[in-house]
This record gives C-alpha cells, structure tokens and sequence, in this order.
C-alpha cells in the first residue's frame, strides 16, 4: 500500500489542487471569510497610524477634544476587529468540518468498496491513522492555513505600505533584520520538516500495534505476553515521543529568535529614530507608530512560518489520503453488469486457477487453485473436505467475488460472475462463518444488518426457524438485548445462532456455511444441525466441513488436496473408491473409536 515514509513536499500543486475540489461547493464562503480577514487586517495596520496622530495632533498640541476622538476612533478599530475576526474563525472552521466530513465520506466509502485482498495486506491500525489523525492534519490546513494565509501576507503588504508613507529611512531600518529572520526560517522549516515526517511514521506504527494487540488481547493475557508487549509499546511511544520532543526543540528556539530579532529591530528604531525626533527630522508620533508597525511586522512573519507547517503536515497527510483513494480494487465492477434475474442457484467452476498474490507465483504448479472444475445443480448440496490449505475456503470467497480468479470461468446460473453487478450478486448469498462476527448494538440490527426492509415480524421467525429464539427469549430485553463489541457478551454456539437466523432472514438462493458447528458442545451441535437442515432447504448450499459425520447426507462432496479436486461424489461412493476421502474418514472414525473406549473406562 502506500508508505509511511513518503513526506511530501511542502507544497505540491497536483495535491493542492485536488484538496481544493473539496472546497468548491463552499467557495462563497471561503471568499466572504477571506474578504472579512482583509478589512479585518487593514484596521490592524491601521491602528498604528491612529496612534501616531493621536501623539502628534492631540498629545503633543494638548488638545484633549481630539484626543477623546482619536481614543474613539482607536475603539472602533478594536470593536471592528473583534467582531471582523469572529466571522473570519466561525466560518473557516465550519468550511473546515464541512470539507472534512466530504473528505471522510469519501475515503470511508473507498474502504469499504476495496478487496479483501487489500485488507489482507494492510494493518488496520494503519487505515485507521488515515481516515482519522491525516484527516484531521488536513482540517488545520482549511481552517488555520489557507485563509489565514491571504491574510497574513496581506497584513505584511499593508505594514510595508503604511511604513513607506510615514518615512522611507526607519522603514529600512526595520527591515535590516530580515536576511537573518528569512536564514532562520529556513533552518527551521528543514528541521521541522523531518520532525513531522518522523512523528506521522511513528504514530502510524502506535496506532497498528495497538490495535493488534487490544484485539487479540486474550491470546496476549493467556501466554502471559504482557510484560513483553508492554515492552515493545513502551519503545514505541519513546520512539513517539522523542519525534515530538526534537519538533518541540526546533519550535522552542524559532519563535524566541524572531522575538530577539523583533527586539534588535526596535532597538535600531529606537535609535535611528531617535535621533530623528531629537533633531527634529520626523515627530515622536511617528517614532511610536514605527514601534507598533514593528511589533505587528514579526507577528504574520510567525505565523507565515507556522503556516508552512501546517501546509507541510497537509501535504504529507493528502499524500497518503489520495494515495488510498487513488488505490484501485482489484475486484473490477461491470460498467453494464448483466442482469441476475431469478436466481436458480446453479454453481459452475470451469478451469480455476488461482493465487491470492500472482506476482510472487512463478508458474501455475504454486497456485491455490489449479484447474479446478464441477457443477452443482440448482438445490443440490455439496460438501468441500481437504487438509488445512486445500483450497476449501478460497472457493467459497471466489463464489462471493471477494476476489477475481486469474484463469476460469465462476457461473451462475450460466452467467460469469465478472459480468454480474456485485450487490446483485452477494445479496442472493449467504455466508455463515466458524468465527461470527458480530456489531455492536442489539440482536434485532445484527441479525437485519441494517436493513429497513427486513421486519421485526420477519426477524422474530428467522430466529424462531434456526432455533435463536430459544435463548433469546430468556434475555431481559429479547431481540433488543445490547450486543458488545464482537458479541462478546454471548457464547459460540449464541453467535452462531444469530449468524444463521441472519442468514436465513434475507432468503439467499445460495447458502455457504464454513465450519459452522466445529466450536460448540454436543446439545448446541445438535440444535444448529437441526437450524442448517431446515436452511438449506430448497437452496444451492456450499458445506465446509472437518467433521466427515455431519455431511453424509449432502448430495456431493468434493475431495480438495493441493488445490485440486482429487475425488468427487456421494459419502457411500467416495468410501467405496478407498482413497482420500477414505483415508480421512478412517481417521477421524478411529479417533472418535478410541474417544468412546476412553469415556467408557472413565465411566
């Protein structure tokens, strides 16, 4: 995917310019904050002038009616500006969250569009640092950056010009400090720029490692790995925090360097510039306006440099927000997708072949799949057996197109599913996993998903079907019982019943269970083989199964070694070929034999 370690320019237009499409919709907006900044501005460099004639036509004339006038004046300046800025601030931030939210919309739903294929590659810790803290780094240029920097170079503009009209020589005074201020600049900017860089990679890193392991924290409490890990996040957050630690040095030494560099500039003036006063070349109002101009001269200076800043983490973060986006699924859609219609579930493979990643396969001997063809009928049940790695779940993620087969043909109902619409496709499928995952919120939206069309009525008799309202009934709130994050709260053998009732609820024409009973006691067993017997009838339903006992009765079972089909047939036909599958039902049948002697003599 993309890498951490790409920074990014400080400024780079290609990615400027595709941030700034976010903002079109709210361009008016972002003109009328700009405009409020400008006049905002203009009175702040004005207000020095305000001072200079206050001192020079009411203080030093002692007259105090125009002082009273220039003090009003000078209010006005004030009440303007309050109010000018607190336009400016309200709208830039409501520019901001409207374009992040667009930005974040439109990332989350590329998320969800990808492959799976994708997901098994990245970390999620990762995906969520993008959709998150670079989103955000992203808000701060919208609102903090862009605006503020037509009024900050503006402001500047507009002290130079006020300074040249008042006298040219202090206004080269002052201005004898900016080589050394324009040097430091740059210093800081270089360091900064890989602080940030150092800081995003880090938190990046943070972010996966702790979402690893809060998910598999109980395999970390039960290897008692906490000491271990604790360790290594330890190195992690130091690591983090000296990143934040060398940024923090470089701002620490910057900005009171500018304030010195400010102090040396109003030392000339005072100098300089009192010499003019004394010898009667320029007046005491005008000294003290070149004070105020100067203080308000390195203030947007400041700011200019933080800007850079802000647009340097912006960069960065679009970098690798657009790089995300910019990611194609591998899984292409059909442009003119050919109609399902009503689906009869028939399942054909023709010529499979197969790799999870086709870059790393020299030749099609180191495939998942290989030439793998065979027919279900409409109805028909079959049942996929093999060792661990025989290709047994890759075929039920290629019925679902979860990803694209690189030779072959997947039909259904006679029609190739690359030419089929995806939704169309998965909505006539349902898949019920050994590991269920379930969302947070209560039983009722976990078995619907979310759909508005499904009702409680229907739900209610799903549940009732499998055999889920058993248990749920007895909950205090029944189908409106809280489920925690992953159903934590409920057992196996729980989830497995809403995973079914899930499945049955939507009425697909193909059923896929994957090991659905290989983690639950005997009497749950047995309600769930009931549930799947009743679910399975009338639809085509794909069985993955270690346990040879609970297939008997399917009408086809696919022997799968290596990633080809060995053996085909009904369970009484395969054991009487005597070859794999009779090797494997021998084995678990010796097994449960030798399971039944022990329990006897334990009895």
């Amino acid at each position: 995917m993309q890498e951490d370690e790409v920074m990014g320019k400080a400024y780079d237009g290609r990615l400027l310019r595709r941030l700034l499409k976010f903002a079109i919709p709210y361009k008016y907006m972002f003109l009328i904050s700009i405009l409020l900044l400008i006049v905002s501005q203009a009175f702040s460099a004005y207000r020095p002038k305000i001072i200079q004639k206050a001192i020079d036509d009411a203080i030093v004339a002692g007259d105090f009616d125009k002082l009273n006038l220039y003090a009003l004046y000078f209010i006005a300046l004030l009440m303007g500006e309050f109010i000018l800025q607190y336009g400016v601030i309200y709208i830039t931030q409501l520019i901001g969250q409207k374009i992040i939210f667009d930005l974040r919309m439109k990332l989350y739903s590329h998320l969800e569009a990808l492959h799976l294929q994708f997901f098994d590659r990245n970390p999620v810790g990762r995906l969520i640092t993008r959709v998150t803290s670079d989103i955000e780094s992203l808000n701060e240029m919208f609102t903090s950056g862009l605006v503020y920097l037509f009024g900050d170079l503006f402001l500047l503009v507009g002290i130079i010009v006020f300074m040249f009209t008042l006298d040219t020589k202090l206004t080269l005074v002052l201005l004898v400090v900016l080589p050394i201020i324009f040097y430091m600049s740059i210093i800081f900017k270089t360091k900064v720029r890989v602080s940030y860089r150092e800081v995003r990679l880090k938190i990046s890193a943070l972010n996966s490692y702790i979402q690893e392991n809060i998910t598999g924290v109980s395999t970390v409490q039960i290897f008692n790995r906490e000491k271990k890990n604790f360790q290594r996040f330890d190195e992690l957050n130091h690591s983090l925090t000296q990143s934040h630690v060398d940024s923090v040095f470089h701002y620490a030494w910057f900005y009171p360097a500018i304030n010195f560099a400010g102090s040396i500039a109003i030392g000339l003036l005072l100098w300089y510039g009192g010499g003019e006063v004394v010898q009667n070349y320029i007046s005491i109002g005008t000294l003290v306006a070149f004070i105020e101009y100067a203080r308000l001269f390195f203030r947007p200076i400041q700011d200019l440099s933080d800007k850079y800043n802000i647009l340097q983490t912006a960069m960065a973060s679009s970098e690798r927000v657009f790089k995300l986006i910019d990611t194609p699924s591998q899984v292409k859609q059909e442009t003119n997708p050919v109609p399902l219609g009503d689906v009869k579930g028939k399942i054909e493979f023709r010529n499979v072949y197969f790799t999870y990643d086709s870059k790393r396969v020299k030749s099609d001997a180191d495939a998942i799949l290989k030439d793998v063809s065979f027919k279900v009928e409409p109805g028909q049940s079959f049942a996929l057996v093999g060792a661990t790695g025989a290709g047994k779940s890759t075929i039920i993620n290629l019925v679902s197109r979860f990803y694209d087969i690189d030779q072959g043909q997947i039909l259904i109902d006679g029609k190739d599913i690359k030419r089929l619409d995806e939704l169309e496709l998965r909505r006539n499928i349902a898949v019920v996993l050994q590991d269920v995952f379930l969302f947070s919120g209560n039983i009722l939206d976990n078995i619907r998903l979310g759909r508005a069309d499904i009702s409680r009525e229907k739900v209610i008799e799903a549940a009732k079907m499998v055999g889920a309202d058993r248990f749920i009934s007895k909950l205090p709130e029944q189908y409106d019982e809280p489920v925690k994050e992953r159903g934590s709260t409920l057992s196996v053998g729980q989830r497995q019943l809403i995973s079914l009732a899930r499945a049955l609820v939507i009425n697909p024409k193909i059923l896929v269970l994957d090991e659905a009973t290989s983690s639950i006691d005997t009497e749950t067993e047995q309600i769930i083989q009931e549930a799947i017997a009743k679910l399975m009838i009338g639809r085509t339903s794909v069985i993955i199964a270690h346990r040879l006992s609970t297939i008997r009765h399917v009408d086809q079972i696919i022997v799968m070694h290596k990633g080809r089909i060995r053996e085909q047939g009904t369970h009484e036909e395969l054991l009487t070929q005597g070859g794999v599958y009779y090797k494997l039902y021998q084995l678990q049948y010796k097994d449960q034999e030798r399971i039944n002697r022990f329990q006897n003599v334990n009895s």
